[in-house]
């Protein structure tokens, strides 16, 4: 199929793609980068590829990083990615488990639409994971639990504004991210850890009154308490696989 033509910075222009267009979706995560090959109902039309986040990322390192990423993958026509951080219209606003401030103000989106030569969305983490989560109905949140404290809010499978509770104070002087985040996990211990996980669910039900929960991450597997019977733990690929969703308004019919 002919390949569609970049969207410019602000993500405005409208394509058409076919039912068969083949989505790549990344993942940038604090301790890796990982990408795989969708179609547009999130299916994995490649085995998922994954290389260590370098250090102190600056633009160029992350960019050749993620080209280095995706060279084994085949063909695609749109470009998905979920950034750790805040996103608006492709700039990144912060980069908090990065390890660098040199990232803010950088827009990811124009810059790898001429790295790669498609279109490309770009939107925080959580909120791609979460369109693989979600059923589409009434208020659903989302919660990742990795390098640090994810989140996402959708009504009636529309995603809501942004909001970054990881650097909301959660207890003794300290933000989300630092007190359920990876490192705090294993400062303080699996039990520690839990309760604080616990903690935070219960914050979130009082903010949001949803009605449904997701828990995500690489540290979703790590709890050992009963979940509520409206809160359930979700595959850490939806990370990848919720890139699928960023385009599906856009198949011509």
């Amino acid at each position: 199929m002919t390949a569609p033509q970049p969207i410019n910075d602000a993500g405005a222009q409208e394509i058409a793609l076919a039912e068969d267009a083949r989505v790549l979706a990344i993942d940038i995560g604090g301790s890796g980068l990982k990408a795989a090959l969708l179609d547009l109902d999130g299916n994995m039309l490649s085995e998922r590829v994954r290389i260590e986040t370098p250090k102190a990322l600056v633009p160029d390192a992350l960019l050749q990083a993620l080209v280095n990423l995706v060279e084994p993958l085949g063909g695609y026509d749109v470009v998905s990615v979920g950034f750790p951080g805040v996103v608006r219209k492709g700039v990144i606003i912060t980069a908090p488990n990065l390890g660098t401030k040199q990232l803010k103000g950088f827009n990811l989106q124009l810059a790898l639409e001429k790295q790669l030569g498609r279109p490309v969305r770009v939107l925080n983490d959580a909120d791609m994971q979460g369109f693989a989560a979600i059923k589409g109905e009434g208020v659903e949140m989302v919660i990742t639990l990795g390098t640090g404290f994810g989140s996402a809010l959708f009504l009636d499978g529309e995603l809501g504004p942004h909001l970054e509770i990881s650097h909301i104070p959660f207890r003794q002087g300290e933000d989300y991210d630092q007190q359920v985040g990876n490192l705090a996990r294993k400062k303080i211990g699996k039990k520690r850890w839990n309760r604080r996980v616990q903690r935070a669910i219960k914050n979130i039900r009082i903010l949001t009154n949803f009605d449904r929960l997701y828990i995500g991450g690489g540290n979703a597997d790590k709890l050992d308490f009963k979940l509520d019977p409206d809160i359930e733990i979700v595959s850490n690929e939806n990370g990848v696989r919720g890139g699928a969703w960023l385009w599906r308004k856009h198949v011509a019919r």
